[in-house]
């Protein structure tokens, strides 16, 4: 049974998606504040769902605080639906935004994707490839979700990783903010969605490359997107 992090000040809220998870077979832990999420999240908590406006600690700092204890999948639930927001959830690390009021049917399904793509590259599923990349000194476990540089780990979150390997085993690729979106997120892409990807990119970057500003690994090219060499 998959254990789900809820954290919300609003009890009525918390216990909407305790009751709506618990009902697909999910374990749902509550916590009251961004505090309380943090300390509460430890390496029995597969999936977070966070909400931004919450006492003590805003979602926003709790994201990045609980990116230091785990990778597992960080979905931000919230009435805050400014691309602002959206930019600062994902900068601090989350994988996935949805605006309340939310749909049931969605939300599960957010919830549902974001487990299976998580399992499937922590090796708990069996997907067909090789299972190591090697480039500069960068390796890439196809069967986890291990990244290391130099033998040194480094910590990526779910779509950090999925973002890194589709482009290290498509090497020389262009891909657009388009193609990346839709292959990762398998959602349709619009022009705001650019932006999604543009944070993922910098955040890639930021763990990846000594000197952010002149990648080693993931380039720009202008006008067309971004490749592994």
């Amino acid at each position: 049974m998959k254990n789900i992090l809820i954290a919300d000040d609003n009890d009525e809220i918390r216990e909407i998606v305790r009751v709506l998870l618990e009902s697909e077979g999910y374990n749902v832990i509550e916590a009251v504040d961004g505090e309380d999420a943090i300390n509460k999240v430890d390496d029995s908590i597969d999936l977070i769902i966070l909400d931004i406006v919450m006492p003590k600690k805003t979602g926003f700092k709790a994201c990045i605080e609980i990116r230091e204890k785990t990778s597992a999948p960080i979905l931000f639930l919230t009435a805050k639906s400014q691309d602002s927001d959206k930019y600062m959830a994902f900068s601090a690390g989350s994988d996935d935004y949805l605006s309340k009021p939310f749909s049931y049917t969605e939300l599960v399904s957010r919830v549902k994707a974001l487990l299976r793509r998580y399992y499937v590259y922590k090796g708990k599923e069996t997907i067909d490839v090789t299972d190591l990349i090697t480039i500069n000194g960068l390796k890439i476990s196809t069967t986890s979700n291990e990244v290391s540089i130099d033998e040194q780990e480094i910590i990526l979150t779910e779509i950090e990783y999925n973002i890194l390997l589709l482009m290290s085993q498509n090497r020389k690729k262009i891909f657009s903010a388009q193609n990346l979106y839709e292959s990762i997120w398998n959602e349709p892409y619009f022009y705001s969605c650019n932006n999604t990807v543009m944070v993922h990119i910098r955040n890639l970057r930021s763990k990846l490359e000594l000197d952010p500003q002149n990648p080693k690994y993931i380039k720009t090219v202008w006008g067309k997107g971004y490749r592994i060499e």
